[in-house]
């Protein structure tokens, strides 16, 4: 059976990189919903006048909305299918795309309605990165000592039941 640790590993890689497929497709087409996708676009267009040195490095709105929607993608598919390493290396990449887009609400002004869904992802992909890095546990090893050629368990692990005293 699987450990509790994994369980919660896994669902919170498939939620969460589902969240971010659906969140870079929004950025990228309007197919799912006109009204999101145009927000977006008026969103980023906002990013790129509050941090004119994006517009000198040549990064329009739209550049950074369709890198960022690819990303998210991208990454989005890696947490939901892929196994191992590179799903924490896809969550690491999220993160930081999520630190990057509240940096952009608060230079922008927005209130906190606005931004309160990628401070609760960027939440909960802390904690699923801080989950995946712990160190499985490992059930105590027996530890024998040989004595004499026999082999015995040492005496902390061959505990007596409470109250009784094992006489060798």
């Amino acid at each position: 059976m699987a450990s509790p640790r994994t369980i919660t590993i896994v669902a919170l890689s498939v939620a969460l990189g589902l969240f971010f497929v659906f969140m870079g497709t929004i950025k990228l087409t309007p197919r799912l919903s006109r009204d999101a996708y145009n927000e977006m676009k008026r969103a980023y267009k906002s990013y790129v006048r509050a941090l004119p040195m994006l517009k000198k490095m040549g990064v329009s709105s739209i550049l950074l909305r369709k890198s960022i929607g690819a990303l998210e993608v991208a990454c989005g598919i890696v947490m939901t299918l892929v196994p191992g390493r590179p799903k924490d290396v896809a969550n690491f990449l999220l993160l930081l795309l999520v630190l990057a887009v509240l940096f952009f609400h608060q230079l922008v002004g927005d209130p906190l309605k606005r931004y309160a869904h990628a401070l609760v992802f960027g939440i909960l992909l802390t904690c699923r990165l801080l989950i995946a890095r712990q160190p499985e546990e490992q059930p105590p090893e027996k530890r024998i000592l040989s004595v004499n050629g026999e082999d015995q368990p040492l005496i902390h692990d061959a505990a007596p039941e409470k109250g009784k005293m094992k006489v060798s």
